[in-house]
């Protein structure tokens, strides 16, 4: 699994906004929350709207729900904090602290990452506006459990995000109103979510990606 969010807008940038107006709601940035399966190039789940923990949440339950509840091999992200929660709430088991006998409130219930979650992060070091470095950081699971999940992977050899963020750039091409800079801007909040989710699906199961390897009769 790889996750990230796309910037877009709708009706106006963010900056004319006014938090104290209902109709603005819904307006300005809005962000596509995307969970990507890289081996296959299967948007598995997406949630549009506000870049939130709460959005962040929505993704990763529903990425969790479509194999049945099982952690994927290696899952990665920028360094976002919201999904270190999210990855947490949707794949940890609960433990109970048992009780001291002690006075006062018992411990509450926590979550802890099982050994078979592999989560690591994408650092990146940037010097003057540029990109110089690319490295990891693993936050669930270890460095050899996160290696070894790596070498399973028949598309990167890698912990990087290259995958999600390269269909970013394909979704604001077949997209226009993903564009960065565009006249073709959603101006109805409705609108732009119908047609996020249209177009998503197009991509899933009407648009032939053509880096995916294609097996032939004989299995090669």
């Amino acid at each position: 699994m790889q996750v990230d969010e796309k910037w877009a807008f709708v009706g106006k940038k963010e900056k004319h906004c006014d938090p104290e107006e209902p109709a603005d709601a819904k307006q300005g940035d809005n962000w596509d929350h995307v969970a990507l399966d890289p081996e296959h190039c299967l948007v598995v789940s997406v949630v549009p709207g506000k870049r939130s923990a709460e959005n962040v949440e929505k993704v990763v339950q529903d990425f969790k729900a479509r194999p049945g509840g099982r952690p994927m091999n290696l899952s990665t992200s920028d360094e976002y904090p919201a999904y270190k929660a999210a990855i947490l709430n949707a794949y940890g088991t609960e433990m109970v602290p048992p009780h001291t006998g002690k006075p006062g409130r018992p411990q509450a219930p926590y979550k802890v990452a099982p050994p078979e979650l592999q989560y690591a992060t994408v650092h990146k070091t940037r010097e003057k506006g540029r990109m110089v470095k690319v490295d990891f950081r693993v936050v669930f699971g270890t460095v050899l459990g996160v290696m070894a999940a790596l070498a399973q992977s028949v598309v990167s050899t890698a912990i990087n995000t290259t995958f999600v963020e390269r269909h970013n750039g394909t979704d604001r091409n077949r997209n226009a109103r993903k564009g960065r800079k565009s006249y073709c801007f959603s101006k109805n909040w409705d609108v732009h979510e119908a047609l996020t989710y249209f177009t998503l699906y197009s991509y899933n199961f009407c648009w032939p990606v053509r880096t995916l390897r294609v097996r032939d009769a004989e299995g090669h």
